[in-house]
């Protein structure tokens, strides 16, 4: 059986809204499941694909801080 969990993903978000894609992120977010974890990572990568090199950097420097906290 092959299983593309990328494609699988992306067909389920491809036709939501901006509204449903937060909702999407939010509650995955807030359920801490770990089943969604490959979902949001997904959802991150076709947001690195299509950022500038600007966008990227801000990215990075909010991770960077975010995983210095506390």
């Amino acid at each position: 059986m092959d299983l593309n969990l990328r494609k699988a993903i992306l067909e389920n978000v491809s036709d939501n809204t901006t509204d449903q894609l937060e909702s999407t992120i939010v509650d995955a977010i807030q359920s801490g499941e770990e089943k969604m974890l490959p979902g949001l990572g997904v959802l991150f990568e076709l947001i690195w694909q299509q950022s500038d090199q600007t966008d990227k950097q801000e990215m990075l420097t909010t991770l960077e801080q975010s995983v210095k906290q506390p």
